[in-house]
């Protein structure tokens, strides 16, 4: 049973005799946050006191009064102002404890009423190899979805892949005039990936030389306006013209500093081209940007030479994605990518036409809505379709194939305009009965404080981290394991390495940069998976050295015995375990359910430290930790893989 969700049930009718916003209060009620205040606190008489007229502390009293909590909380006081404070009480808490022991779910009870959720995750392109940008999007999608589906939910799950578009179209080109046949023919998706950057760089570089002039201008003219506000200032003397100066003077100097840095990157792509191996190649194909949309437009078209070489491409390409989905343990229950949708974009575009709902603007078809300073596009002046299109009709396709309740998108927080507008042009079209929701995140930073790349500049793929997290993992596991074959310890380190890899970004609050580091990430210290692995691990040395079979344990209980003030505390520590699945699903943050597995674990080596298992002072005693070691090697590992990530025995 969820003890706060008891609780909080307990208090709603007293609430609602009191208020029409008793939902809303019941968040007030939460752990405490110091265990000499109880187990739990209810915050709820402080607002609730203003709005009805009376002291909080005489409302909180009244409310006590009224409330029944016998069997839950042995002990409850009105402190201070009017705080609640609650305490289990030990024969419920023992109670259910030896439930959780029982039970595979570990006393996590399924929700009543069951929805229907999509969770959109990953989304490569495909043309290219998958990098280091991708993990977020992945461990994330996987873990909410894994704990959505553990607490009862249904849960569809949808890799919404990039398999078509202009980056086929750049590849393409590249196939027919910069192949090397024996570099194909030997790593296929390798030689396709040079190709893609290959054009790409091209692209770029032409581009940087048609737009650098202006850009130079740009930066000249916002020179003069800046000198020109400075002297304005140095002249004024009436503050609130000095303060409007002073704004003005601020975003001019941001655009000033946007445009440098602007020029900055043209002159590199020049001077990267100009000065190595592509100098000729970018004089031979001045128009390549050109030549790459009528490429992807013929593809597009159904073109059956570029038809044929997309199929050939695309099968490599997808195996060479899956071997990192099967290194990491995700799968999907579709793989739909943006080809799936190309012969329903018309139609979409079409009933938004019909409807009246988008209209032509210099040449492209609009969709206009309130609070936006630009539309979503879905056609473009030369026909083609957008990313926005096949977005609409993607969100048409599951409205009618999964009628979902809700539909989530882990998408970096960059593309957080695109789904706002998204979302209200779907509910413009009338899919109102869904809730979409970004789950937006933050950038993998290197230690110089800018996004993670190698040494000479490129993002990192995610194949290489991989490698390199096992490689670093393998030292960890020989050093714990010199006996073990060399194949076992191989097998702990794919575990450690994947796990710390996983762990180290789920363990961030999903909103935020982080700097990634690999010492950081397999340390047996501090908020690591290797820390918790490494516990896990040790837990099952215990009740092996006891002599115990786990199983038995869980068949053949005893009361749980709360001989220390730590059992105690371990004990209502573990059955909050709940609680913290509900509390990742609040925001979709699974660094909730971390912060609870690190805060556990802490709490049990301070058990172990106070309290020896083996040398119990009597045998029920010794019954009751080894039960609590099993509830708490149990917990690890539930809580772990539903975060993707997997346990080992011995470490």
């Amino acid at each position: 049973m969820n003890a706060l969700a008891e609780i909080r049930s307990r208090f709603l009718p007293v609430l609602e005799s009191h208020s029409d916003s008793a939902t809303e209060l019941l968040g007030m009620i939460r752990p405490a946050g110091d265990p000499k205040f109880g187990d739990y606190q209810a915050n709820v008489a402080m607002p609730l006191g203003k709005k009805v007229g009376k002291s909080p502390r005489d409302l909180a009293a009244e409310i006590m009064d009224a409330i029944s909590l016998e069997g839950l909380c042995s002990n409850t006081e009105v402190a201070g102002p009017g705080f609640i404070n609650l305490t289990l009480d030990n024969a419920w808490l023992k109670n259910q404890l030896l439930a959780s022991l029982a039970d595979d779910r570990l006393g996590v009870e399924q929700v009543t009423n069951p929805k229907t959720y999509i969770v959109d995750f990953s989304s490569p392109n495909v043309a290219k190899p998958m990098h280091v940008g991708h993990i977020r999007s992945t461990v994330i999608g996987d873990a909410i979805a894994k704990i959505l589906g553990f607490v009862g939910h249904k849960v569809i799950t949808d890799n919404h892949v990039g398999d078509w578009g202009t980056q086929f179209g750049m590849i393409i080109y590249g196939y027919k005039n910069f192949l090397d046949p024996a570099a194909y023919e030997s790593e296929p998706v390798g030689e396709l990936s040079r190709l893609y950057r290959k054009v790409r760089q091209l692209i770029d570089y032409h581009g940087a030389l048609a737009n650098i002039d202006g850009v130079r201008t740009e930066i000249d003219t916002l020179g003069g306006q800046l000198e020109q506000l400075k002297a304005q200032q140095a002249a004024t003397e009436e503050k609130s013209a000095v303060k409007k100066i002073k704004k003005e003077i601020s975003a001019t100097q941001k655009r000033l500093k946007a445009k440098q840095e602007t020029l900055e990157s043209f002159e590199k792509k020049i001077t990267a081209v100009e000065t190595g191996e592509l100098a000729t190649e970018a004089n031979a194909h001045p128009e390549i940007g050109t030549a790459v949309l009528l490429e992807t437009a013929a593809l597009h078209k159904g073109d059956a030479q570029n038809l044929a070489l997309w199929n050939e491409f695309l099968p490599a390409c997808r195996e060479d994605m899956q071997k990192i989905y099967r290194r990491l343990g995700v799968s999907f229950d579709h793989e739909l990518g943006e080809s799936f949708y190309n012969d329903q974009l018309q139609a979409v575009v079409d009933d938004f036409e019909a409807k009246g709902f988008a209209r032509t603007s210099d040449g492209a078809l609009c969709v206009f809505m309130n609070d936006y300073d630009t539309p979503m596009i879905i056609r473009k002046k030369d026909g083609a379709f957008l990313y926005s299109t096949t977005d609409l009709a993607t969100i048409k396709y599951r409205d009618d194939e999964f009628d979902a309740d809700a539909c989530l998108y882990v998408v970096d927080h960059r593309q957080h305009e695109h789904f706002e507008k998204l979302f209200d042009a779907a509910r413009l079209w009338g899919y109102t009965e869904t809730e979409y929701k970004h789950v937006a995140f933050g950038t993998v930073m290197g230690d110089d404080g800018k996004p993670f790349k190698t040494r000479d500049g490129d993002t990192v793929g995610l194949g290489g981290l991989l490698d390199d997290a096992e490689s670093k993992a393998l030292k960890i596991a020989i050093d714990q394991n010199p006996d073990l074959s060399e194949e076992r310890q191989k097998e702990i380190a794919s575990v450690i390495g994947i796990g710390g890899l996983k762990y180290v970004d789920l363990s961030q609050n999903r909103a935020s940069d982080y700097e990634f580091s690999y010492e950081k990430m397999l340390a047996l210290k501090g908020n690591t998976a290797t820390y918790l692995q490494f516990s896990y691990a040790r837990i099952q040395g215990i009740i092996r050295k006891t002599g115990a079979d786990p199983t038995a344990i869980r068949k053949n209980p005893v009361p749980f015995e709360f001989a220390t003030d730590i059992e105690r505390e371990l004990a209502v520590k573990l059955i909050r375990f709940s609680e913290a699945l509900d509390d990742v699903l609040v925001e979709y943050k699974p660094n909730m359910l971390c912060a609870y597995l690190f805060e556990l674990t802490q709490i049990f080596f301070r058990f172990l430290e106070q309290c020896s298992v083996k040398d119990a002072q009597s045998e029920s005693l010794k019954q009751s930790r080894l039960q609590f070691c099993d509830l708490m090697s149990r917990t690890i590992q539930t809580g772990l893989g539903l975060l993707g990530i997997e346990v080992v025995e011995q470490m």
